[in-house]
């Protein structure tokens, strides 16, 4: 890795920290692995980026959005080339397979084509006037910079969610990567400047939660998007709420499975075992919560211990690896906790339940596929986010009881049924209370260009991904053209009293 990669790029410089503060960034599988210094970025290195995007915004802005489509594509053309360079990093630096940090860049390239696509669909309206020789319209205009924070997870698909779309409508942009994957936030950022996106559109800023902090309460920041934990989240929207800037926050997630007494089980365990431990449970969608009916729980149960069992924990860069560790050692011990609390609480740890060992183990952040069983839903298993390879079961007796236990959480991102009766799934389509249901599938799989979000306390409303992300990016200005050649006083003239 070149040294220009473990620095800020502002303005279109690689350069480091005001203060040539650093933190050191390591691999969760194999801890000795350093990967590198990366700057611990203050005030004065976020007002340099921001300063630089607002600077940035006066031609980019104005630019046809068409062109600024080029861009985008020449982005996308560039990340398919170099796919497997990217996915070998993420999964050096964050953990999770390779192919699956190959889906994650994958993801990067359908929304830069996607959103290269939308940049000849920024519609407006034009609707007719209530006044003669008037014409009335609405055309978007970009908002201005926009703060991207996000999370280590999905460390290339998730910041594209925001900055494509951002920058689609005209917007210029300064990226927080987290802490816990700099090294792949500076390859994006590598990529679009080998595109040649102009100086100052994108602007990268390493660091910790005072760099991300600087970022949210910068004057000339106008919206800020956000994922990761529900707390940071909420202390983001109450600064931007205080300073009156637009903002999009994407928290946690406690999402349930429901799975009635006619689902094919072949199916069910398919999807368990890829949405539980997919990523090792990492994902703000991860499926946490079991909900089956009491004549297939038995079964199921058995069937998934069998099967989870036997999933190779390993490096994820090895070819036979299918999950991998946890992020860092305080999510080692987080999760650890809620095993003891599980078990306080009176639930049964069914499989797992302790820290993965075994060659080639000793030198990572592993833990071992756990289920819980004998869990109730007012449990705190069941209704706070573990965020680790952890699943908990409950036993229900009809699909009412299921929705009840289903919504009986604060979050609300996604979900899922599996039934073979049409009616029910349906229903279960309007009655969970999630921004995705998935009928038939795990609670995880987002496609690029539909919409991505929660309700409850997952979100504050806005959407990641397809059409609703650009509403979020743009500003609706409204637009009256009066060629009558006369004062028209609108409702005055309409109404005779």
């Amino acid at each position: 890795m070149s040294d220009a990669l473990t620095q800020n790029y502002i303005d279109g410089i690689w350069q480091d920290s005001a203060s040539g503060s650093t933190f050191k960034d390591i691999n969760p599988a194999v801890n000795s692995d350093v990967i590198g210094q990366f700057p611990e970025s203050g005030v004065e290195d976020v007002d340099d980026a921001v300063r630089a995007a607002r600077k940035a915004f006066q031609t980019w802005g104005k630019m046809p959005a068409p062109a600024r489509g080029d861009f985008l594509r020449r982005i996308g053309d560039i990340m398919t080339e170099r796919k497997s360079e990217l996915a070998f990093q993420m999964t050096r630096e964050m953990g999770k397979p390779f192919f699956e940090t190959k889906g994650d860049v994958q993801e990067a390239i359908d929304t830069a084509y996607y959103a290269a696509s939308e940049t000849r669909r920024l519609f407006g309206h034009t609707v007719p006037s209530e006044m003669p020789d008037k014409f009335n319209m609405s055309i978007r205009r970009p908002i201005g910079v926009c703060g991207v924070i996000s999370a280590w997870n999905f460390p290339v698909a998730v910041p594209t969610w925001k900055m494509f779309p951002a920058l689609a409508c005209g917007n210029t942009v300064v990226f927080k990567p987290s802490e816990d994957a700099p090294h792949s936030g500076a390859l994006l950022v590598k990529v679009f400047e080998d595109a040649g996106l102009p100086a100052g559109v994108v602007n990268l800023v390493q660091g910790s939660g005072n760099t991300g902090r600087a970022l949210v309460e910068h004057p000339d920041v106008n919206a800020v998007s956000f994922t990761g934990s529900t707390e940071t989240g909420s202390k983001i929207g109450e600064a931007c709420g205080r300073m009156h800037k637009r903002f999009s926050l994407e928290m946690g997630g406690k999402n349930p499975m429901i799975v009635l007494a006619d689902a094919d089980l072949d199916l069910v365990l398919d999807g368990l075992l890829w949405g539980a431990f997919g990523t090792t449970g990492q994902r703000c969608t991860a499926t946490s919560r079991l909900i089956v009916h009491e004549d297939v729980h038995d079964d199921l149960v058995s069937r998934l211990k069998e099967a989870a069992s036997n999933i190779k924990i390993g490096y994820g860069n090895e070819e036979e690896t299918e999950m991998g560790p946890v992020i860092r050692a305080a999510a080692l011990e987080k999760i650890q906790g809620y095993i003891t609390i599980g078990k306080d609480e009176g639930a049964t740890i069914a499989l797992g339940g302790k820290r993965a060992e075994g060659e080639g183990l000793e030198d990572g952040f592993f833990f071992q596929p756990t289920i819980m069983t004998n869990v109730t839903p007012n449990m705190r298993v069941a209704k706070e986010e573990i965020f680790g390879p952890v699943l908990v079961v409950l036993k229900i007796s009809s699909y009412e009881e299921a929705v009840s236990v289903a919504n009986n959480i604060e979050y609300g991102l996604s979900s899922a049924i599996y039934t073979n009766d049409i009616a029910t799934a349906f229903k279960a389509m309007h009655d969970i209370e999630a921004g995705i249901t998935y009928v038939n599938g795990p609670t995880i799989g987002a496609e690029a260009h539909m919409p991505f979000g929660g309700v409850k306390g997952t979100g504050n409303g806005h959407r990641e991904g397809g059409w609703e992300v650009f509403d979020f990016y743009t500003e609706t200005k409204t637009i009256y053209v009066d060629y009558s050649g006369k004062l028209q006083k609108a409702q005055i003239d309409n109404v005779d009293d």
